[in-house]
């Protein structure tokens, strides 16, 4: 298999300004399901409203672990031979288009988990399946980078996106918050929702769901549908089984043509994980560790997205300029160093201080993970790349949160779990030294 396969004439070359605003409005809209669902609404609802009174000797919260754990497993499988299928037929976004309103879907649906043990069923199997095919989503928009993009601005495009989910994660946070969620009593936010079967909550569901079908729609109507691509032959023939055959022999092929590929997907599966850690964990080391109270979470959250979302604009500049590989080590080795530190300060004003200088370098590696990977992609393969992706990151996905608890045990306190993630980082940084950069356009 050939890694100089030319990409389709005009792909990239001709994106206008409003396709890349088109394209990062998509993850604007996506942070509704990262941030209000996944992360610090529903899935909370979930554990301590509807499965409250439980019964049985299994809680919600382990029920909300294992579906989600399925829903990880199917990612892994089903990820990089669905993008691979969506790259060979030429059917990019209309694969994006139909994954992001299934997943609007259930965003929807959610309104329908009443305030009671019974729904929590209904609730996580819409949690796990949305989680499922939100992923997928995420497929074909990532590989649509490269059409939105040339080989010069390509870090510019991509920390765009990264900052505009993470604004738009912030928005429709404290829209929910002051519009729904703050206040005591039975009716909450300026709206004065009833609380009665959860309706405050489920009204969040639905706004979020509404949300992400709104700003899901520009990419589908501005940036144009993939040429179909001969890179992959047999591909586009292949039935579901055979895929992973097709899947395997490029495998083969990539291992033999370009190493690089295949190290990036594995360093980067680690780096990511360390990533993905700093905001797993960081509410519970604000308030257990450092003495944040629990109402000034949400404003820590909010102030980490908009460093995050500075950090990845400005560090995009700098990725054209110098290279990503640049950029994620530099940020890595920063963090590592912030780590530290924080594992020998205390107090609210020092995790304010280090814990913001923390997020200043997440975004920029996490967006120039993006851009390496899609620089080094064979033209025409960018779905089945970013399948491997997402694949490789759910298979070390345990890693964080298992050493940061061994630590935290290992030395009876949460404050030691920051060692856990340094290591986690630290492994990241030193796979990737060994992944030769991409080549300068």
């Amino acid at each position: 298999m050939s890694t100089d396969v030319r990409p389709p004439a005009g792909i990239g070359e001709a994106a206008t300004r409003r396709q890349v605003v088109a394209w990062g409005l998509w993850d604007w809209g996506s942070a509704a399901f990262n941030a209000v669902i996944l992360t610090f609404v529903f899935s909370v609802y979930l554990t301590d409203a509807v499965g409250e009174d439980l019964p049985g000797s299994i809680s919600a919260s382990t029920w909300l672990g294992w579906s989600l754990g399925i829903a990880g497993f199917l990612i892994a499988v089903l990820a990089p031979v669905t993008g691979q299928r969506f790259d060979a037929a030429g059917r990019r976004k209309w694969a994006l288009g139909v994954l992001t309103f299934a997943t609007v879907g259930c965003m929807a649906a959610m309104f329908f988990v009443r305030d009671s043990y019974q729904y929590l069923w209904l609730g996580l199997v819409l949690l796990a399946a949305g989680s499922v095919i939100f992923e997928l989503a995420g497929v074909p928009y990532n590989a649509m980078l490269r059409q939105v993009s040339t080989p010069a601005n390509i870090g510019r495009v991509s920390g765009f996106g990264w900052a505009m989910g993470y604004f738009g994660g912030i928005v429709l946070l404290l829209l929910c918050y002051f519009g729904f969620i703050s206040g005591d009593g039975d009716n909450r936010g300026f709206l004065g929702l009833t609380t009665d079967g959860g309706l405050n909550i489920r009204m969040v569901a639905l706004l979020a769901a509404v949300w992400f079908a709104i700003f899901a729609i520009p990419v589908l109507l501005k940036v144009p549908e993939l040429p179909r691509p001969h890179a992959d032959p047999g591909a586009d023939k292949a039935g579901f089984v055979e895929s992973y055959r097709v899947l395997w022999r490029d495998l083969r092929d990539l291992w033999v043509a370009d190493r690089r590929t295949v190290y990036f997907l594995v360093a980067s599966a680690l780096f990511r994980d360390g990533l993905a850690g700093v905001f797993t964990f960081g509410a519970v080391l604000a308030v257990n560790v450092y003495g944040i109270g629990a109402g000034d979470v949400l404003l820590f959250g909010v102030a980490a997205n908009v460093v995050s979302a500075l950090g990845a604009l400005t560090a995009g500049r700098f990725d054209d300029r110098i290279g990503p590989k640049t950029v994620i080590m530099t940020s890595l080795i920063a963090m590592i160093v912030v780590g530290v530190v924080l594992t020998a300060v205390s107090g609210p004003a020092m995790f304010w201080i280090f814990g913001l200088l923390l997020c200043l370098f997440v975004g920029p590696a996490q967006s120039s993970a993006r851009t390496f990977l899609a620089r080094i992609t064979p033209p025409g393969r960018e779905g089945q790349m970013f399948g491997l992706y997402a694949t490789t990151g759910r298979a070390v996905s345990f890693l964080s949160p298992t050493l940061f608890g061994l630590f935290a045990w290992w030395f009876a306190a949460d404050r030691a779990g920051i060692i856990g993630l340094v290591i986690v980082l630290a492994i990241g940084l030193a796979a990737l030294t060994v992944v030769k950069a991409p080549e300068r356009d």
